[in-house]
């Protein structure tokens, strides 16, 4: 099912790490992949609350854990700058979808990261 809010249809996931040669785009598609399923996961399910939201960031976000070796294999990282565009774009995705008093660390709060 693809993505229907606007908004997120415009944005451009992990926007300042694509022109970063130290971050492979092949790795950061598949971040990105995951931040649009999250997304199409919000649409389709519609959390009614935080936790419920909480739920759903938590599985995007063992998803990015996992993508960690990804990065380590093409000789990168997920490093601070990453930790802040990772976490700014889950801000994004939570606010665009109402939950604007999301807390942003618990949203990626199973980070290993």
């Amino acid at each position: 099912m693809p993505v229907t809010n606007q908004q997120v249809v415009e944005h451009v996931f992990l926007r300042r790490l694509y022109p970063d040669g130290y971050f492979p785009d092949h790795v950061l598609d598949k971040g990105k992949a995951i931040l649009l399923r999250l997304c199409e996961r919000i649409e389709a399910e519609e959390p009614s609350d935080l936790a419920a939201l909480y739920v759903l960031t938590a599985v995007a976000t063992e998803e990015f854990n996992a993508l960690q070796a990804e990065f380590e294999a093409a000789y990168s990282d997920i490093e601070t700058v990453a930790r802040e565009e990772i976490a700014e774009d889950f801000w994004f995705v939570a606010s665009v979808y109402g939950f604007t008093d999301a807390d942003v660390e618990e949203l990626i709060a199973a980070r290993d990261w």
